[in-house]
Parts: structure tokens; sequence; C-alpha cells
């Protein structure tokens, strides 16, 4: 099956009533865990996008919680990557560079705090590099003003 264009599927749901829209969104999502969390975001969240990342950073505060600097590198890099999918999957939800690169750099200031050895693992080394250049990438897509603000935050990664 092949899946409609942006335009086709614009125009079709403008001819639907609003029954069957409500019917639609609620079909889609019981389709799949991740439309019910996004449609939850724009429903509840979307108005206060603040609130919204400093719950996040909550739940990067309690997966960091559950990593002990002593345990094996391989168990730790799959908690950082868990943490940071959940990182990823929100920051496509808020459609907000600036707010996503808050996530990104809080992330990062997390892992230099947390006494965690990531320099001893070369996984773990090219996880953190993988982050300093998104975070860089999204440094250069903002509006200079807030590039000077961030530019303070970022230097104490590329030390």
């Amino acid at each position: 099956m092949e899946a409609g264009s942006i335009q086709e599927v614009k125009h079709e749901l403008k001819e639907l009533s609003q029954k069957d829209l409500v019917e639609l969104c609620l079909k889609l999502a019981k389709y799949k865990k991740d439309n019910k969390e996004y449609l939850s975001y724009l429903l509840f969240k979307s108005h206060d996008k603040n609130a919204f990342v400093s719950e996040v950073k909550e739940q990067i505060d309690v997966y960091y919680s559950e990593i002990s600097p002593a345990t094996n590198l391989y168990y730790v890099k799959k908690n950082l990557r868990r943490t940071l999918r959940i990182i990823i999957k929100y920051s496509r939800y808020m459609d907000d560079k600036a707010l996503s690169m808050d996530l990104y750099i809080y992330f990062l200031n997390k892992l230099l705090d947390s006494r965690i050895p990531f320099r001893n693992s070369k996984l773990l080394v090219n996880l953190y590099d993988q982050q300093i250049k998104k975070i860089n990438a999204l440094l250069s897509s903002l509006h200079e003003d807030l590039r000077a603000d961030y530019k303070k935050d970022i230097e104490r990664f590329t030390k």
C-alpha cells in the first residue's frame, strides 16, 4: 500500500466531519503508542513547552539516577542510549530547536557531572562526540542572539 501525499491527506481531512475526525484520531491513537503520546502532547502539553522540557529533564534525572559509575560500561551505554531516545522523541514533538538544544546540553552536563568514566570506552566517547555535533548543528540554525547565549554553555564540552 502506498501512502498518500500530505496534500492529498489534507484535502481528505477537510472533507470529513468533526465526528469523523475525532474517530480517525482515536483510531490513530489506538494503533501505536507513539501516536497516542504525540496526540497527548499536542492536546495537553504543547501550550507550555517550558513545563514540558522541565518534565523531560526530570525524566532524564531519573534515568541518570539508575546509572552507577561503577557499573559495566556496556550497561551504562544502554542506559544512555535509552535516555537519548527519549530526548530525540520529545525533541521531535516540540519542533523547537532551542528547546531541543537545551535538552541535549542538559544531557551532556549530567554525563559530565555523573562521574561515569565514559572516556574509557570508545563507544561512549563516540556517543558524546555525536551529541556535540548535534548541538553544533542545532546551534548553527538558531538566531544570532540565542547562539551567543548557548555558546557559553557549550564551551564546557569542548575542553
